[in-house]
This record gives C-alpha cells, sequence and structure tokens, in this order.
C-alpha cells in the first residue's frame, strides 16, 4: 500500500538517514520513539508538507514523490488537533466538501456522529470542548476526507488519560470499518502495544527495527532499542560465563523471572548475591542484588517476598533459567 524508500531530510543540525519501510492495506502501522526523534518530520514527509526531500514514496506502486498534499489524499491528525475554531463541530467535520466530493457523505457523516458519539456536540464551538472531544471530531473529520492513508501524529497526547483507553479502542477499529490505512507516531508504549500490528522504532532520525508488534516490544535486536524500550539487566555474554563466541554479545533477562534461595538448585546460571535495596510497590516487590559487581533488578511477587523473607544487607542465591536469557 504505502512503500517509504531511502527517504533523508536534513532541517538544521537534524536530519532523517535514508528510511525505508512498507505499510500494508488496511494495517496499523506504529512509529515509536523519543520526542525529538524525527516522527513528526517523518509523517509531515509522508503527507507531502516538507520540501527538498530525498528519496521516494509510493502509493498502491505510484510514485507520488513530487505530488503535492492535496493531490495524496491522505488524512492529518496532528496532536494540537489543528481544528478550526470560527467553525462548529458540524462544519468542521465537513470541511473536506468545500473542495472534495465525497462519496456516500450523509451516510459517512451519520456513521461517524454515531461511532464516535459525538451527536451531542454538532452545533458546540470548538473552544467549549474538552481535549477528548476535539480529538474524536480530529478524527472525524479526516476519516469523513474518506483518505486513502490515516495519518496520525501524537494524537493521545493532549487527551485526557481517563479518555485515552475509549479513543483508543475507537481507533484501533477505524481500518476495518472506513477501509484506510493508519500510520500513527507516538513515543507511548502502552499506546504501540494495543493499537500496533507492525511497530517501527524510531531514534535519532533512524528506523532501528521493524516488524509485528509483540517481536518488536519484546525482542529487541539492538542495545539502542533494548534500552529505549525499558529492557532491564543487559549484560555481555562473558557476565553468563558464555563460550568466547557469545561472551561480545548481549543478552537481557526479564526482570519477572529471577529467582532467590538459600538453596542450591538445578539451574543453568546460579549466582551470590547480595540485597542492596527493596522497594514495596502495589503488589510485588522490587529487588535490586548486586552479582559480580553489577546490580540485577528483579520483580517478586508479595507471597512469594514473605516465604523467602528477603532482607536488605543479605546474601542469597539467585538463579537464571538459561531459556529467559534472551540474546538482543
Amino acid at each position: 500500500m504505502l512503500k517509504v524508500e531511502n527517504l533523508s531530510l536534513k532541517k538544521g543540525n537534524f536530519s532523517l538517514g535514508k528510511l525505508s519501510f512498507e505499510v500494508k492495506k488496511n494495517s496499523y502501522f506504529v512509529i515509536l520513539g523519543k520526542t525529538g526523534s524525527g516522527k513528526t518530520m517523518l509523517l509531515e514527509s509522508i503527507a507531502g508538507l516538507k520540501k527538498d526531500v530525498f528519496g521516494n514514496i509510493y502509493l498502491n506502486g505510484k510514485n507520488i514523490t513530487a505530488l503535492p498534499p492535496e493531490k495524496r489524499d491522505f488524512g492529518f491528525v496532528y496532536q494540537d488537533f489543528m481544528l478550526f475554531p470560527n467553525m462548529n463541530v458540524q462544519n468542521n467535520i465537513k470541511y473536506s466538501l468545500r473542495y472534495k466530493k465525497i462519496a456516500n457523505e450523509k451516510e459517512l457523516f451519520l456513521d461517524l456522529v454515531e461511532f464516535l458519539q459525538i451527536g451531542h456536540l454538532l452545533k458546540r464551538g470548538i473552544l467549549s470542548l474538552s481535549g477528548g472531544e476535539k480529538q474524536r471530531v480530529a478524527i472525524a473529520r479526516a476519516i469523513f476526507l474518506r483518505p486513502k492513508l490515516l495519518l496520525l501524529d501524537e494524537p493521545l497526547s493532549a487527551v485526557d488519560p481517563t479518555f485515552r483507553s475509549s479513543i483508543m479502542k475507537l481507533l484501533k477499529s477505524v481500518t476495518t470499518r472506513y477501509d484506510t490505512t493508519i500510520v500513527h507516531v507516538t513515543h507511548n508504549f502502552k499506546e504501540a502495544s494495543f493499537l500496533a500490528d507492525q511497530i517501527a522504532v524510531m531514534l535519532d532520525g533512524k528506523i532501528l527495527q521493524i516488524g509485528k508488534a509483540n517481536d518488536v516490544l519484546n525482542r529487541p535486536k539492538s542495545i539502542e532499542v533494548a534500552r529505549f524500550l525499558g529492557f532491564k539487566n543487559i549484560f555481555k555474554g562473558s557476565f553468563f560465563d558464555f563460550e568466547d563466541e557469545r561472551k561480545d554479545k548481549y543478552f537481557s533477562v526479564d526482570p519477572n523471572r529471577i529467582l532467590f534461595s538459600y538453596k542450591k538448585k538445578d539451574k543453568e546460571f546460579c549466582y551470590k548475591c547480595y540485597i542492596d535495596s527493596i522497594i514495596d510497590i502495589t503488589d510485588h516487590y522490587k529487588i535490586f542484588a548486586k552479582v559480580k559487581n553489577r546490580v540485577i533488578f528483579s520483580k517478586i511477587s508479595k507471597n512469594m517476598f514473605d516465604k523467602l523473607k528477603l532482607k536488605e544487607g543479605k546474601s542469597y542465591l539467585m538463579y537464571i533459567d538459561g531459556k529467559n536469557v534472551e540474546e538482543i
């Protein structure tokens, strides 16, 4: 459906570096990265809003790199909504009728109003709306255009957390309900995990990993991606006493898969550890233990903690099953 090939763009001291990826029709594609990673610049380049773009952008096999924004037929929702304050909600949604004929526009409008639950807002002014209401109106306006591609720039960042889940559920069903494809940029892991069919991790103007959402979030392919995703316990293979060919590779251990005991057990990796600190969380404990002068982070349920009676300043045996040691 959408194919980006070696796209690059320089703006001041920042640049996008030869980005390539494909988005399948009717899929939900999320670009995940820190603020300042170039996500919005990439989205605006796809939309045709940036000049001096190098590389190629294809839509359904057609090269659209040189097409102006109005010829691409894309919908765009910015994080600050960009609604027209001098128009009421209904006129904002129907704005595209001024320059484009919309197929079955009456039926589409009524369906959007019902789907997004905004019937009671139609005659209201934009300035009187809450963040969540503005977001639903902005989404309705973008979909009413019947876009070939819907581009969402941090669409939930200005929405009250109490409404975020409900809007995410709505967005999740947009691709099939309205026969469109979505490219959504965000820095929020929860959004990416819930919404994405595929995720591209973008840092410092480069895409470091692309794949199915579950694979990317749970199996990072580089140290940079692992650290960005918040992976803990990242060590070189030498820590685990791996053979020479694996000593310089990096591995991670899930904090939930680390065991403690007083007695020797039949596990692949066993270390004597020193409990440095214990933090009481609502439903578990966070344990920071020192092994070989390295701090290892683990999470232990309340029940298990009570059985082990772990204490700060005491030494224990720590166990890590080899199947829980993931190569990065």
